[in-house]
């Protein structure tokens, strides 16, 4: 059972038995001293405020089910900032109005929640800023200020070792993030070196057919054609026939050269797709022409590292959940239009990324051009020329989709 869950999800589902958990013994002070007392003014202020600390109780748990949903894969914005805010309040909350520690209890589940949201200082400020709100509140019990002072340290001291166990479970996630996409690009660029072998071999192959056999092949039909002119009757007939023969021969040997010539371009779409596999939180639309041959192994080379610099861009800088790659034939060049839907950026800063893509392209003729604006995600248009004679299809098929979309946050 635990296998098939990850460790967001069980980080999810313990947060949320120890928020009810945490309800039992709230359930427990609801309950009045005596049954028979009348609704006094006292009693009914302990009434409304029982109820006031229920209404934080299920505050928080409606707060912590929001951020822990597909915790550490989405995108954190405003929102989210807003809520870990209502979150905080809320577990202050329920310590206050039930004028007991669970409060404090549910301030070591925010503690869990921080570095998946915030960053490591920003969460420390928020975690020590929270321990010393609920100190009043342990005084307000009935302890001393030197014993609500220990008391807040007691439970920092938790918050602090749960902190600190989330923050290295996070760096784990995002280690095995990493390496998923490390794995990702190993692998195409073992396809992209698997194409490469096949066409050089192949290349080689031809070469020798035809420098060595085509070679003696001629060699052979000239000193057949000499010797038919010196001989006469049966063994005339004989030499002529190995004439054809070899002649026939040469020809077989001539066209399957050319057919091994014709098929020793590299598919693309076996060395692309596999980065499309396994990009943990994005989901990654590609679509390219059938068939997607190039015979420039360096050619080939670029527009996998061109690639794999876009996917690695909106996942780290983008925040993007989508994003779509489209590959098209534009004479004799390629084309790439990437979108995704990340936060973008009132202007475009390149960066080491985009620049490598620029240099790369630019070796080769190619160019490339960017779009971005705020909340509107990241455009970028490629053009890579090919070497002269080059063939491309006449008519450019329309792009089929090469792989269907991937789950956002799926396992890539």
């Amino acid at each position: 059972m635990f296998a098939r869950l990850d460790h967001r999800r069980l980080l999810r589902y313990a947060g949320l038995f120890t928020w009810g958990a945490v309800g039992v013994p709230l359930l427990v002070l609801s309950q009045p001293v005596d049954p028979a007392v009348d609704l006094s003014q006292a009693g009914l202020e302990g009434f409304v405020s029982i109820w006031r600390a229920w209404l934080a109780w299920i505050l928080f748990g409606a707060s912590y089910a929001w951020l822990t949903q597909s915790l550490g894969t989405r995108r954190v914005g405003i929102f989210d900032y807003l809520v870990l805010v209502l979150l905080i309040v809320s577990a202050v909350g329920v310590g206050y109005y039930s004028n007991s520690g669970l409060g404090s209890i549910l301030l070591m589940v925010v503690a869990c929640v921080l570095p998946w949201l915030l960053p490591v200082a920003v969460g420390i400020a928020w975690l020590i800023l929270s321990q010393l709100v609920v100190m009043p509140l342990f005084r307000g019990i009935g302890f001393s200020w030197t014993e609500a002072v220990l008391q807040s340290i007691l439970y920092a001291g938790f918050c602090v070792f749960i902190f600190v166990t989330s923050l290295v479970a996070r760096q784990q996630s995002l280690a095995r993030e990493e390496q998923r996409r490390l794995n990702s690009e190993l692998r195409a660029t073992r396809a992209l070196l698997a194409e490469s072998a096949r066409v050089n071999e192949r290349t080689r192959i031809s070469r020798e057919l035809h420098d060595l056999l085509g070679h003696h092949l001629t060699a052979l039909s000239l000193n057949l054609e000499v010797a038919s002119h010196l001989t006469e009757g049966q063994a005339h007939e004989h030499i002529d026939q190995a004439h054809t023969l070899a002649r026939l021969l040469l020809s077989d040997v001539r066209e399957a050269v050319s057919q091994i010539r014709d098929n020793d371009a590299i598919d693309m779409a076996a060395t692309l797709l596999p980065l499309a596999d396994n990009v943990p939180g994005l989901s990654i639309d590609m679509a390219m022409p059938r068939p997607f041959l190039i015979d420039d192994p360096e050619r080939a080379h670029v527009l996998l590292r061109c690639t794999q610099e876009i996917i690695t861009n909106a996942v780290r800088h983008a925040q993007a959940r989508i994003l779509r790659l489209r590959y098209s034939w534009d004479g004799h060049a390629i084309r790439l239009h990437a979108r995704d839907d990340g936060r973008g950026a009132e202007d475009a800063v390149a960066g080491n990324g985009l620049r490598g893509i620029r240099e790369r392209l630019a070796e080769y003729g190619g160019e490339l051009e960017t779009e971005t604006s705020a909340g509107q995600g990241f455009v970028l248009r490629l053009r890579l020329p090919l070497e002269p004679g080059t063939p491309v299809p006449a008519e450019p098929p329309a792009p089929e989709p090469a792989v269907a979309p991937n789950p956002v946050g799926a396992a890539s």
